[in-house]
């Protein structure tokens, strides 16, 4: 079941070893760790163990992993006006395109899944609409004519921004067809990263439509239909 909650946000940890490296090992370690095992936390993905600390929250792991092993500046930069840039972004996402994309993911993909029914277009409408809200925010407030969103380098804020964006482009919705700017940043984003990286970190996402409910354990599946019910 730990796979199936991970599309919640698929994970680009690897990513940061673009430069100076991070154990192969404790990328996969921080990928895919079941919370359950942990005393002092619930049970959610992802989850980090180094040693006998543990992290929850995804951005949390991001900050204590670019710090614990020196990744390239440009990720997390010391210049503290282009940190700022970078925590600005990371605070505003969480209620913003994270929550916009999921929603729509998750309205349109799993939520048909694991019910059986289609969502009303009026609620997928509604959806999507927000998602376009938040990404007009992105566009004019956050990248503007900047390469990325930080400047002139790659930072956190842009992988978190792309991972979250991939969600709503998996479930069918082609956000970037008609938003050139994005369109360009998002190629830029791959580039910087690695094409072949980028692919693998979402092969699981990107065939998120090929699957069946029986494919969940029956607790995971219940767990899932409960949270979207109250979110629809």
């Amino acid at each position: 079941g730990t796979e199936a909650a991970a599309w919640d946000r698929p994970w680009l940890l690897p990513a940061l070893s673009h430069g100076p490296s991070v154990p192969q090992p404790y990328h996969i370690s921080c990928q895919l760790l079941p919370y359950s095992s942990f005393k002092d936390t619930v049970n959610r993905v992802p989850a980090l163990k180094d040693g006998s600390f543990t992290l929850a929250e995804s951005i949390a792991i991001l900050l204590y992993l670019v710090q614990k092993f020196k990744t390239p500046d440009h990720w997390y930069p010391a210049d503290l006006q282009k940190r700022a840039r970078v925590d600005e972004y990371l605070s505003w996402q969480h209620t913003n395109i994270r929550a916009k994309g999921s929603k729509l993911f998750l309205s349109k993909v799993l939520l048909p899944l694991i019910t059986g029914q289609p969502l009303p277009p009026e609620k997928l409408e509604l959806a999507t609409e927000e998602l376009n809200v938040a990404l007009k925010e992105f566009e004019e407030k956050f990248l503007q004519d900047k390469p990325f969103i930080a400047g002139s380098e790659v930072s956190l804020a842009d992988l978190v921004a792309l991972v979250e964006l991939m969600q709503p482009v998996c479930a069918g919705y082609a956000l970037f067809e008609e938003r050139p700017a994005l369109a360009a940043w998002r190629s830029r984003v791959e580039e910087a990263v690695g094409k072949e990286l980028f692919l693998e970190a979402h092969q699981d996402i990107m065939n998120v439509k090929n699957l069946t409910a029986d494919q969940f354990a029956p607790e995971l599946l219940e767990s899932f239909k409960q949270h979207l019910l109250k979110q629809n």
